[in-house]
C-alpha cells in the first residue's frame, strides 16, 4: 500500500509522517465516515501514533493508495469513549 503525501503538518499539529503511523497498528479501528462526503468513500481510524498520541485520521482508500485527508488527536470526550472500549 502506498500512501500519497499531501500537506507536512495538519492544521492539528499532526505531521503526514505520524499519521500514517495509525495504520501500522492491527488493532486500529476503522470505520466509515459518510457524512463528511459524497463523491468517495472516506474512513476514520483511531489508534495511537508509534509516538504514543491517539489519533483521527480521516483518510480514503482505493486498491493503491490511501489518501490522508486530515488527522488530528482525539478531545477528551473521545478519548474517554477510545478508552472504554
Amino acid at each position: 500500500m502506498e500512501a500519497a503525501k499531501g500537506h507536512k503538518k495538519s492544521k492539528y499539529d499532526v505531521s503526514f509522517e505520524e499519521a500514517t503511523t495509525v495504520f501500522n497498528d492491527p488493532l486500529s479501528r476503522t470505520f466509515d465516515d459518510p457524512d463528511h462526503s459524497l463523491d468517495e468513500q472516506r474512513l476514520l481510524s483511531s489508534e495511537h501514533s508509534e509516538i504514543g498520541r491517539l489519533l483521527f485520521v480521516c483518510h480514503a482508500d482505493d486498491e493503491r493508495i490511501v489518501r490522508l485527508i486530515r488527522a488530528r488527536e482525539v478531545t477528551r470526550n473521545e478519548r474517554k469513549y477510545h478508552e472504554e472500549r
